[in-house]
């Protein structure tokens, strides 16, 4: 609430304590929203954001202090308590069910009945007004794996959004949503907001923050670092409160010789785009940045190029020497390695710990007469650990205790352990914060130093602008220009990804 209001906040957490093993995650920690108001939770990664809104989601139990809802103290011991509360959360790492259709996720364990069976009609019914107020275009009754995970996320929304909910808990909402996407989504917050709706809103893009926030509240290191009221809100204030230093006001590219045609992709062919070809080359040492909307087939052309999907056709060759396609050994034993999208399911085996996840890819490298050679594997995640600042209290950490950033960390630390020549970053730094995304660029222009080649596939529009040599822009399956540096903005970008171009830029 505004300094001087002597109103009683529709919620409040007070005192809030949560300790996971070897890590204090929250400590002391207040928070207070009213309805019909935006309050932006922020923090760098490991702060205790997504940990503070699990405890108030019932996810976590506290082991400290208290929430009040309208002044009383409520438990909330589970999600359904939450739920009875009228608390939605729509969280950062996906928790549907994709062999499922939509609607059958929106209205999963609330699911109306007649007769005693599922009325699977009224769900479908029910649910096609969330997906056409969210601007997504697709039938309620699509299956879930048929969907890009950022049509996934809005399924996500769409699912609070049918539960009346009083408060919303969005964990990164945007992170994987294209500009216009997201410019839906903050219009449907305010219309949230006019019609009494309390919403809490932690993102990594200040720019989103200073659009929609009414307050903002800072966490740094599981405490409260500072609120901001609205008229207070700007990027350095932010800054400040989330890292308590200032940080580089722009990263510079490596000014290195870039050798053409280092790695080239010629008439790829993809399981998504039977009917298109997508042909483009890397150079040695550049950064070449992938944009398009959701859907574009982006993600699955790195999938492709890794093994990982198959491919229908076409040819790659690295160094002048050819790489088979739909082997991904064969891309690994190449040094073409991916950086997928989705951390929590492709990246990492998060039941593990970081030296198994560190050395998972390079396990040969570990074995003396049969076994694994422990101290060399500890040895590399420790390097690893240092090298990307990795906050962990050791390398026997779970990677599921880790933060939505540490984890991505470790899974670029997988393959940093090796060595690249072709490096596929995916979303890089979807769900990291603004002091861990300067990390990962300047761990780029290293790599694009030493004459690693570079495809990064990035949904953030400032990212793909400020880290790409040139920029390839994806249309239904093909690309449909490249830009050159002379040549990036905005409008350039949205154009290829929209409107369909009669001559297309030589790759």
């Amino acid at each position: 609430m505004s300094e001087g209001s002597t109103k009683e906040p529709f919620l409040q957490l007070r005192g809030i304590v949560k300790r996971f093993p070897g890590v204090l995650a929250l400590d002391q920690v207040d928070f207070e929203i009213d309805l019909g108001e935006i309050v932006a939770l922020i923090g760098e990664n490991g702060a205790g954001k997504s940990t503070l809104m699990k405890v108030l989601g019932g996810v976590h139990q506290p082991d400290a202090g208290e929430i009040l809802v309208e002044g009383r103290p409520e438990t909330v011991h589970k999600v359904s308590d939450a739920n009875r509360l009228g608390i939605g959360f729509v969280h950062q790492e996906l928790n549907n069910l994709d062999n499922i259709n939509v609607a059958g996720n929106v209205y999963l364990g609330r699911e109306p009945r007649r007769l005693g069976l599922i009325d699977r009609r009224k769900i479908l019914a029910d649910t096609q007004p969330y997906l056409e107020r969210l601007g997504l275009d697709i039938s309620a009754g699509t299956r879930l794996d048929e969907l890009s995970i950022g049509q996934q996320q809005l399924v996500e929304i769409a699912k609070a959004l049918s539960m009346d909910a009083r408060v919303i808990i969005m964990d990164e909402p945007t992170s994987s949503l294209t500009l216009s996407e997201t410019d839906c989504l903050l219009a449907v917050m305010e219309e949230l907001k006019a019609q009494g709706i309390a919403i809490i809103y932690i993102s990594h893009r200040l720019g989103e923050v200073k659009q929609c926030a009414d307050r903002v509240i800072a966490l740094k290191d599981g405490k409260n670092s500072g609120c901001l009221d609205r008229e207070k809100i700007n990027h350095h204030a932010m800054v400040t409160l989330m890292v308590g230093r200032e940080l580089d006001a722009a990263h510079q590219h490596p000014d290195t010789e870039k050798v053409p045609g280092y790695f080239q992709v010629k008439d790829l062919v993809t399981t998504c785009y039977p009917g298109k070809k997508i042909s483009f080359t890397v150079a040695a040492g550049e950064i070449l940045g992938f944009a398009g909307l959701v859907g574009a087939g982006r993600s699955e052309l790195a999938q492709a190029i890794f093994g990982v999907d198959k491919a229908l056709g076409g040819t790659m060759s690295l160094d002048g020497r050819p790489v088979m396609l739909n082997r991904t050994k064969a891309a690994i034993d190449r040094g073409i390695y991916l950086v997928p999208e989705d951390r929590k399911k492709t990246g990492l085996i998060v039941e593990m710990d970081l030296e198994k996840n560190t050395t998972l890819a390079s396990m040969a490298q570990y074995r003396k007469a049969g076994l694994i050679h422990a101290r060399a594997e500890a040895a590399a995640a420790r390097e690893q650990i240092r090298a990307l600042d990795i906050k962990a209290p050791s390398g026997k950490t779970i990677a599921l205790n880790l933060s939505g950033g540490n984890q991505q960390k470790v899974v670029l630390g997988k393959w940093l352990s090796m060595d690249p020549k072709v490096m596929i970053f995916d979303e890089p730094t979807r769900g990291i914060d603004v002091g861990a995304k300067g990390e990962i660029y300047n761990l780029m222009y290293k790599l694009a130093e030493k004459g690693v080649a570079i495809i990064m596939i990035s949904s953030d529009m400032e990212e793909v602008l400020l880290v790409s040599d040139r920029i390839a822009v994806m249309r239904q399956g093909e690309i449909n220009g490249i830009l050159s540096r002379p040549e990036f903005s905005e409008e350039g970008v949205m154009q290829l990804a929209v409107e369909e171009t009669e001559e297309r830029h030589s790759a």
